[in-house]
């Protein structure tokens, strides 16, 4: 399994991707709640988030980095302040991120598949 086939069915699955040709095809962005979801998902399979971007009304705002809150990407704690800091600032944003799914379950859900 490749890493966006994964994001697609562990992360992304029921969510509605509100790219509608602002960014690169392969960006999903997505409403407050459902960013909220992908969030939880992420914690939950161990995904690491670097960097969370914030769209509004035709531009991007200030870009939030893993780095810069001197945390792992894979510690839940640094997107977790990061969404919340940032739904602060603006109401009504939509939301992207950079995700990395680790080698190691990517294998593992090979595994589960071909037992399936």
């Amino acid at each position: 399994m490749e890493q966006t086939e994964f994001l697609e069915q562990q992360i992304f699955k029921g969510l509605k991707n509100q790219n509608d040709g602002f960014d690169q095809d392969s960006i999903q962005y997505f409403s407050e709640s459902d960013f909220e979801t992908v969030l939880q998902r992420a914690e939950h399979f161990g995904v690491s988030i670097y960097e969370i971007k914030p769209w509004f009304n035709g531009k991007f705002l200030d870009v939030a980095v893993h780095g810069d809150h001197n945390k792992k990407a894979t510690d839940p704690r640094w997107y977790k302040n990061a969404f919340i800091t940032l739904k602060k600032s603006q109401v009504g944003l939509s939301y992207s991120a950079t995700y990395k799914v680790s080698k190691k379950l990517l294998a593992r859900q090979n595994t589960v598949s071909k037992d399936v």
